[in-house]
């Protein structure tokens, strides 16, 4: 029973990450124009589901996860906390980046990135 409802789960989890694929934030198409066709030496897949959670952004060589956080994330910095910790212990460093820093300078989220990936 427990492996039908892990299956069922992913499943419901891709499909939200196929949704939100489709329909990206402003941010999230901004900074997918900058991480996209390996633009950092590594490749970046977005909305991709890891455990019991989808992330916007990730460098599967690198074990990089990279957020962009809207204001849907205001007053939720223990959820945020708690879903890093999670993403942690399975081996990825999250990034969190803020959406209007994204929006207004994408060349200073860009390199927040490049610096967490070490060049």
């Amino acid at each position: 029973m427990r492996n039908h409802v892990q299956s069922t789960q992913h499943q419901l989890l891709t499909a939200r990450a196929q949704a939100m694929r489709a329909a990206p934030t402003a941010s999230e198409g901004v900074l997918w124009s900058l991480l996209r066709a390996q633009q950092l030496g590594v490749r970046f897949r977005r909305q991709v589901p890891i455990g019991r959670y989808i992330a916007d952004f990730v460098a599967p060589s690198a074990r990089l996860i990279v957020e962009v956080d809207g204001g849907s994330h205001n007053g939720r910095a223990h959820v945020d906390a708690r879903r890093d910790r999670a993403l942690s212990r399975l081996g990825y460093c999250v990034l969190r980046l803020s959406a209007q820093l994204v929006l207004e300078h994408p060349a200073l989220a860009l390199a927040r990135v490049r610096a967490t990936l070490g060049w």
